[in-house]
């Protein structure tokens, strides 16, 4: 009856922190439980054989035998104590040391009483290998530190599963009196305890504490609240990055930070993860996850707009294209160097990230259009408070995040499916279609170049630049991984002369370097007709209908294509006809009278394309 009035109170066993693991089961970073206290919960399982053998040997021998207590010790214990008039010697057995543990009293007679009623209790609840695991998870090692594996982490780097018999022996007789015998602050008691226990000289001991694991602290601190978390993340790939990243800060601009991703292109699983340096330092934002941060993203924008023109059958790669100066309204933007580079294929342009071809192909796509179908992706694109999507999108007008839009570029990686980059394997997948495979396919063959002063092959990427030099952008992709850096400052001062060619395209090509290479292959460019003439044999091209024909609407009108590289795709309007890709010649039913804009594209990303009127 008592013990259901007075159930044992576990409240503090359930109280742990929490441990991140890598995509093969390797500690990425432990959290603190709540209140900063490193503890985590450890079974019998956990640890070493020789600790448990040791525990029980010096703490309590006839642990495997007694009903919770050992009346002989309690007597022996309880004589000593009244010659002394005070409690010396407790006579605990290691189920009374957990009973402690669980509910910590002042040492008094009356708590020895509760602790024996406890113990009584726990043994009636839990078996002998269960009581150890409370044992095991809240002994105290000094300071914020309770439980063997954050011991054997702070004191010795290592697992509670690979302890020697010289550890073993230390983490039994710290927890005997943790203040008075920490290493690090009293390194001759702990020794003299630690070779007692052992009966021998077990060599040196550790005289600091070591740091625990704290890899991706930014992006893994929201993880905690459970006893064990395993993401997607390469710990080797990890460090190396954070490695990379640390070697970086020191050359940066004060107060200037940066933030990496990796990202697997298929699955679009995080494989590593960095923003700033230590969460300590504050200039650079070290305790915030700046992977998560609404940036302007300059240029980097511009291969979706180039990615829908295609698809709209209003440019392809090697459609002429003009940067010189307009105005679209009041708006007259310039190019970066201030300077106009007149006639250019739409694909150099996209290379070169020049800005009137990009906003002039924008103004025949639509803002508003551009924007719904990149909302539609699942990707939020923050405008200014009030402000409807404009020209401006193609330069950066607009505010997003590293995530989101590396889950972008993982579509011209792909398929054309964007989706948010997970860290957990078994998060709901969150995105949708942005681009249609063939439009993405042209896009990656465009941006597919060398890395300036370097010979990484086969990969694609592409820069930007905020205005100001806020934000400075690269993002590229191989065939299997998508990564992504950026540099600025993360209170949003610029950071003049800042350029995403100059500081984030030479930290994305050493993040290539570390990754496993897999270039990409890169189609021959097919020349675009643009309005269905022939250059040569092989361009693709429109043989029916002629431009600006007028067809009858009374039955199906013949579409016919000759040249380019199958599969062929026919579009009417920016929309699919669904016909065999591998055919030239198409059967088309117009749906009423008007005008229509027929489009051919190939899987090389040549484009050709013709205006009609059904009467």
């Amino acid at each position: 009856m008592l013990d259901l009035v007075f159930p044992p109170n576990l409240a503090r066993l359930a109280t742990t922190g929490t441990e991140v693991l890598d995509r093969q089961g390797r500690t990425i970073a432990l959290l603190p439980a709540p209140g900063g206290v490193w503890r985590f919960r450890a079974a019998a399982d956990d640890v070493a054989p020789v600790l448990l053998q040791t525990l029980v040997t010096t703490e309590d021998r006839h642990f495997w035998h007694h009903p919770g207590v050992n009346p002989l010790s309690l007597l022996r214990a309880s004589v000593q104590d009244l010659r002394a008039g005070r409690i010396v010697s407790g006579g605990s057995t290691l189920t009374m040391q957990a009973a402690r543990l669980l509910e910590p009293r002042p040492r008094t007679v009356r708590s020895k009483l509760i602790e024996i009623m406890r113990s009584l209790q726990l043994e009636w609840h839990f078996s002998k290998r269960e009581i150890l695991g409370i044992w095991l998870t809240l002994a105290p090692y000094g300071g914020n530190l309770e439980g063997v594996r954050a011991g054997a982490m702070a004191w010795f780097g290592a697992s509670a599963r690979n302890l020697d018999a010289s550890q073993a022996a230390l983490l039994v007789g710290i927890p005997r009196r943790p203040e008075t015998l920490r290493p690090d602050r009293h390194p001759d008691a702990a020794l003299a305890v630690r070779d007692r226990i052992l009966a021998a000289d077990g060599g040196d001991i550790p005289r600091s504490r070591l740091p625990l694991p704290r890899h991706a602290q930014q992006a893994v601190a929201a993880l905690s609240g459970r006893e064990r978390v395993t993401t997607t993340i390469d710990l080797p790939l990890q460090i190396a990055l954070e490695r990379l990243a640390s070697d970086q800060l020191r050359r940066l601009p004060e107060r200037a930070s940066l933030a990496l991703l990796v990202v697997e292109a298929r699955t679009r699983e995080i494989r590593a993860v960095v923003s700033g340096g230590e969460a300590t330092s504050e200039a650079r934002a070290g305790a915030l996850d700046l992977t998560r941060a609404v940036r302007s993203p300059g240029s980097a924008m511009k291969p979706f707009i180039y990615a829908m023109a295609f698809e709209d059958g209003i440019a392809g790669p090697e459609t002429q294209v003009e940067d010189l100066p307009r105005h679209f309204g009041t708006y007259a933007p310039e190019d970066f160097d201030r300077g106009f580079a007149g006639g250019v294929t739409a694909g150099e342009a996209l290379r070169r990230s020049l800005n009137l071809p990009a906003v002039t192909l924008l103004e025949q796509i639509g803002p508003a259009q551009f924007a719904a179908r990149v909302r539609m992706a699942g990707v939020t694109l923050h405008l200014p408070r009030g402000a409807a999507a404009s020209l401006p999108l193609a330069l950066g007008g607009e505010g997003i995040t590293l995530r989101d839009l590396t889950g972008l570029y993982a579509a011209l990686a792909t398929d054309g499916m964007a989706g948010a980059p997970k860290l957990l394997p078994d998060a709901v997948a969150q995105g949708g279609p942005i681009l249609q495979p063939r439009a993405a396919e042209a896009i990656a063959a465009v941006l597919t170049q060398p890395f300036p002063d370097s010979s990484l092959p086969g990969i694609a990427w592409k820069t930007g630049t905020s205005w100001g030099g806020r934000d400075s952008w690269a993002f590229g992709f191989n065939r299997t991984h998508v990564a992504a850096a950026w540099v600025g400052r993360p209170d949003g001062t610029p950071l003049p002369g800042a350029t995403g060619r100059a500081l984030a395209l030479p930290l994305l090509a050493r993040v290539f370097e570390v990754l496993p290479a897999s270039p990409r292959d890169v189609p021959t460019p097919v020349r675009s007709t643009g309005s269905g003439s022939a250059s040569s044999a092989n361009v693709l091209r429109l043989l029916f209908p002629p431009p600006n024909a007028v067809v009858s609407g009374d039955g199906p009108v013949t579409l016919r294509a000759m040249g380019g590289q199958r599969p062929l795709t026919f579009m009417m309007n920016g929309t699919p006809l669904h016909t065999d890709p591998a055919r030239r010649e198409i059967s088309w039913l117009p749906p009423a009278p008007g005008f229509y804009r027929l489009t051919v594209l190939d899987i090389a990303g040549g484009v050709a394309r013709v205006s009609l009127r059904v009467k």
